[in-house]
Order: structure tokens, then sequence, then C-alpha cells
């Protein structure tokens, strides 16, 4: 099975299996749990949660979370695409789904995704990442705690600096 980094409940990165195959729109669906794309979601992921599989979904930075709002207690998995390092729109639904939606499942950030854009995806709700750096979870949890101000809130409870100072 693939691997990813997972960040667990007390802050701590590890190296886990993937229970997970992500499934192009022109693949057969194979036994098990699956990661699909929005549009095969919207076709046969009804079928597919009835079969009592764990079901995860893979946007595109183009496409809007809100299209998920109403399946998102039914889906284990929303797989956010980051199609080049520089494009933000994965962090926005990120926070979407945990402040908004209140989606309580993994966040898992894939694509061009680099140690650099650690500690913001963290505090942006991301819970699972597939580096495109090939770099550890040793090296993510270091890449997280870089920082100790931030300057703005996030989906996380960081006081951003001028709360800290007072202001």
């Amino acid at each position: 099975m693939p691997t990813r980094i997972k960040l667990s409940a007390d802050g701590a990165f590890t190296l886990v299996e993937d229970p997970y195959t992500t499934v192009t729109d022109d693949w057969a669906i194979p036994k098990g749990d699956v990661i699909i794309s929005l549009t095969r979601f919207q076709a046969e992921g009804d079928r597919l949660l009835s079969e009592g599989r764990k079901v995860g979904v893979k946007l595109e930075a183009a496409e809007e979370v809100e299209a998920l709002a109403y399946d998102l207690p039914r889906i284990a998995v929303v797989a956010l695409n980051f199609p080049k390092f520089g494009d933000g729109r994965a962090y926005t639904n990120a926070r979407l789904l945990r402040e908004r939606y209140g989606f309580k499942g993994e966040i898992r950030a894939v694509g061009d995704v680099l140690r650099e854009q650690a500690g913001h995806m963290v505090r942006c709700g991301f819970d699972a990442f597939e580096p495109a750096d090939g770099s550890t979870p040793e090296v993510w949890q270091r890449a997280t705690r870089r920082f100790r101000h931030v300057y703005q809130r996030a989906a996380d409870t960081r006081a951003p600096a001028y709360v800290e100072r007072g202001g």
C-alpha cells in the first residue's frame, strides 16, 4: 500500500499506510475504499457508499467545496489538489471544510505539496499529506514548528502576534 504523512490529534506526524486507492475517471473502480473525482462522486457516489465502502473525493483547485456540502457527513476523505506550489485555493477549501461545514474527516493535501507549506497547511485544517518532495514525517514536524509567531487567524487555535502583544 502507498503511504502518506498523517498528523495525529497530539500534533505528531507519522508515516502511515494509505487504505484508499485513488481512482482516475477512466479506471474501473476496484474493491475497497477509494478516492474519486468530484464528477465521478456525483455520478457513482451513492452506489459506492451503499456498498459499505469508505469513499473520498478529490477536489481540483478550480472546484468548489460547496458542491460537497450536503454529502460531507458520508465522505471519509477530501483530497485537495495543489496543481502547483503557488496555487493557494486548496487552503481556502480546507478552511471552509473545517470552519463553515464542520468536516471532521481527513483533509489530505495532494499534488505539488512541499514541506515549506506544512505550517500553513496544518493551520488551515489539513491533517494528511502526500509530499511531492519525498520529505519525511520528522521534516514535516520541524517545518510546522519553524516559526513561533503567526500573523493571522486560521482554523487552528494559535493566537496571532498582535494578540500576544496585547494589541
